[in-house]
């Protein structure tokens, strides 16, 4: 049976196109079948063998999926694998790239490590979200990340109701606020100032923007939970974020719901290390003091 792989990349920076090179002639090499999206292949010149795919179904049936470039790669290779229910690896390209497993420095050792099927998969708690506007469907979609609902005029504060499991938590004059996961917890909501939660934790997140009130602290709830975000009818129109990736503008007087989603992401994992490991690495956390390393 033909093993097979979706490769996604950042066709913007020519390090990036070069690096999917690689990967696509080591994995044609080792007998699989690559396929890459249509409208990239141009830009990349990828080598014989690869074959060219049409969203969105371009992950269907394939045993992994990989992410060459930063966060906003992965995600994009996330809306492509998770209805698929495919593994998705992340080969970081960018600068943070907290979602990636791999970095650039061990590309050739990754891909080896996936031929030879020496990896694990974590299933990823996700966000569904529906926005409607008397009575009419506005949005039906999912994050990986976060769901924001923020202001859509700069210079005016947005009035939003926000409800927690059926009852109303409190009213907030703000920029807006983010619903994370815990994957998410060191994205948008963490720069908000929102908790760090460690990604095995299953709980949902909901993290004021610059609110005007007494009480603005994040909370974080069960995974359960269900919040209904309500813009005032008297304030200005408001914007739907999901992961940064897919918006709307919602008018005075619409509700989002947002609660676990029903798909997880898959995600890969080749060397597993302690969270706390990856939070050092990536913000560069000083655990070292002026007397050195005492350990």
């Amino acid at each position: 049976m033909t093993r097979s792989a979706l490769l996604v990349t950042h066709t913007g920076r020519r390090q990036s196109t070069q690096h999917a090179q690689t990967v696509a002639r080591d994995l044609v090499a080792a007998g699989f079948e690559v396929r890459v999206i249509a409208q990239e292949v141009a830009d990349l010149e990828l080598p014989p063998g690869v074959t060219p795919v049409d969203d969105p179904t371009a992950a269907e049936g394939v045993e992994i999926v990989f992410a060459l470039g930063g966060d906003g790669t992965l995600l994009r290779a996330a809306e492509l694998a998770r209805p698929a229910k495919a593994p998705l690896l992340g080969i970081n390209l960018g600068k943070v790239g907290f979602l990636a497993e791999a970095e650039l420095n061990n590309i050739d050792q990754t891909v080896r490590e996936i031929v030879a099927g020496d990896y694990k998969v974590d299933e990823r708690l996700t966000l569904d979200v529906r926005a409607e506007y008397d009575g009419r469907l506005i949005a039906d979609s999912w994050a990986l990340n976060e769901v924001s609902v923020e202001k859509g005029q700069r210079a005016q504060m947005l009035e939003l109701l926000v409800d927690v499991d059926g009852r109303p938590l409190s009213r907030y004059g703000c920029d807006g606020v983010v619903c994370a996961t815990p994957t998410g917890s060191t994205a948008y909501a963490f720069s908000a100032g929102g908790p760090v939660v460690w990604p095995e934790v299953e709980a949902l997140l909901l993290v004021p923007i610059s609110a005007h009130a007494l009480f603005s602290k994040p909370i974080v709830t069960a995974p359960t939970s269900t919040f209904v975000i309500t813009v005032d009818p008297y304030t200005s129109f408001a914007v739907l974020c999901c992961d940064g990736r897919r918006t709307w503008d919602l008018p005075p007087g619409a509700q989002v719901t947002v609660r676990r989603g029903e798909l997880p992401v898959r995600l890969v994992r080749l060397n597993p290390r302690p969270f706390t490991d990856t939070l050092v690495a990536k913000f560069a956390l000083p655990v070292d003091g002026w007397r050195g390393n005492r350990r």
